[in-house]
């Protein structure tokens, strides 16, 4: 049995929390209590801090948001870096910049810890299945030390060197994932304008040479927007920031990524920020200008009576 702590039991963090319940004993913490709720039931032991969380842990594990909510939880009093026990071995699997990863891991080092940055790649429904793809960055040897809790929240895990190379992988990742739903999204619209039913053009589209496997789990999403997110708009938008500033300090152009940045952030303009990101086909659809009608009932009203919905 290990003691876990885990700091961030969000709509990513709660379905792994959930995974290491069996056969240990987690102690974890959210900002939000609430959400904490189910975890509770099924044996999580409720901390007050992140500082709480950590103390006593052979192995913490975070899952938050972004560079700002990375450092209210690790630092000051209260945090997790006051609650590290000499030993310990600290996974942070948010996405985050890798400079601010890499930063983290010498604060981490000097309480007398190590630290991998282990981001995910892949949605809600992998986390809840266990079956996220892992890039882990950071001591080989302490890799080795947390791996069989990682293959209990990824199918596919994979040390790829050392602090914040996960991350970089992980951005890399993110900028094919934006730029697969942008250009799907843009062959949809171009399909349904033309007067193809869309649902038989996502069909057509994803059982061609286009269709990889996120493509494949999101088509049904485009066509009806669900409410519940698996990836949302605001935090691909961060992500693609994240790759673009990454970039700029290597001085590589990524013309994909900028285009996506772009349009995410029209989707935010448009009130998308909350919504997965399939709903860029809405966003497209938005800025189209709508042709104007034959007398036949052509391809507009074709396009206009059977095209995708939001829920």
């Amino acid at each position: 049995m290990n003691k876990i702590g885990f700091v961030g039991l969000g709509s990513m963090g709660a379905p792994l929390a959930g995974r290491l319940l069996p056969g240990n004993q987690v102690q974890g913490t959210n900002r939000t209590k609430a959400k904490a709720g189910a975890l509770i039931e099924q044996g999580l032991i409720w901390r007050d801090t992140p500082r709480e969380a950590a103390a006593g842990a052979d192995v913490v594990f975070t899952m938050v948001t972004d560079d700002a909510a990375l450092a209210a939880i690790t630092s000051g009093p209260d945090g997790i870096l006051a609650g590290l026990w000499p030993g310990a071995i600290y996974v942070d699997m948010s996405t985050v910049s890798p400079q601010a990863s890499r930063e983290l891991a010498r604060r981490v080092h000097w309480a007398g810890a190590t630290m991998i940055d282990a981001p995910v790649s892949g949605s809600v429904p992998a986390a809840e299945s266990g079956t996220l793809t892992i890039m882990a960055g950071g001591s080989k040897e302490a890799f080795g030390k947390v791996a069989p809790l990682l293959r209990r929240l990824g199918s596919n895990v994979t040390h790829v060197g050392g602090n914040g190379q996960g991350l970089q992988l992980k951005l890399a990742i993110n900028i094919s994932l934006a730029a697969q739903m942008l250009a799907f999204s843009e062959g949809l619209l171009l399909a349904e304008r033309g007067g193809i039913d869309p649902a038989l053009a996502a069909r057509a589209m994803t059982e061609s040479a286009i269709g990889s496997p996120m493509l494949q789990a999101r088509a049904s999403l485009v066509l009806d927007l669900p409410e519940r997110a698996w990836f949302d708009v605001q935090l691909m938008h961060k992500d693609i920031r994240l790759a673009l500033e990454t970039a700029r300090e290597s001085g590589i152009p990524l013309p994909a990524a900028a285009a996506a940045d772009g349009v995410l952030s029209q989707a935010e303009m448009l009130g998308f920020g909350h919504r997965d990101i399939a709903g860029l086909f809405q966003v497209l659809a938005a800025a189209a200008v709508t042709p104007a009608l034959d007398g036949a009932g052509g391809p507009a009203a074709n396009a206009s009576s059977t095209g995708p919905k939001a829920a």
